[in-house]
């Protein structure tokens, strides 16, 4: 069901503000979610009725952006370069997810088969950017996407406080080294 021009402005603006705010802490409360929004808590909770589908919207919302940009990239890049590009921006979402921690994992712990269809999406997009590379040649077709995600787990590993982007960039060139052919 498509939402009028004012309830979407407003679920945007929830969607803004539980990102920016949950990336701070995982421990921000609905009401400060709803105040730094622009919006009463009804409002908050006609869209969210629970914590945990707000943070479930936060997260699918990010992941979206993640998995768009395989395409956006592919259409812009060689292969190989949108692979690597892309290992940056999961990189750079992994480093934003940072305060959704305990929050995600209380989430995750839920049993919702949301969590399957996010992973999904991003082994997908992974996939697809793969399967370019196999074809361009840098890639050796016996890649397996799974494989590599588990590769670059190591990206929610890393300190927000440290030099996080080297050590990233560091981490994907490692793994873009094993998957040349």
């Amino acid at each position: 069901m498509k939402l009028r021009a004012d309830a979407q402005q407003n679920r945007d603006a929830i969607l803004d503000a539980a990102t920016l705010a949950l990336a701070e802490s995982g421990q921000i409360s609905m009401n400060a979610i709803a105040q730094r929004a622009g919006v009463g808590n009804a409002t908050l909770h006609r869209n969210f009725p629970t914590r945990e589908a707000l943070i479930l919207a936060v997260y699918q919302h990010e992941v979206d952006g993640v998995a768009a940009s395989a395409d956006e990239l592919l259409a812009a890049r060689p292969a190989d370069a949108a692979l690597r590009a892309w290992i940056d921006r999961l990189a750079r979402y992994a480093m934003t997810k940072r305060g959704l921690a305990d929050a995600l994992q209380a989430a995750a712990y839920s049993n919702d088969a949301h969590f399957a269809e996010v992973y999904n999406q991003i082994a997908g997009a992974l996939t697809r950017l793969i399967a370019a590379a196999v074809d361009q040649g840098t890639v050796r077709a016996e890649t397996d996407p799974h494989d590599v995600l588990l590769a670059l787990a190591g990206l929610w590993q890393m300190n927000p406080e440290d030099d996080w982007e080297n050590q990233a960039r560091r981490l994907g060139e490692i793994v873009l080294r094993g998957l040349r052919g």
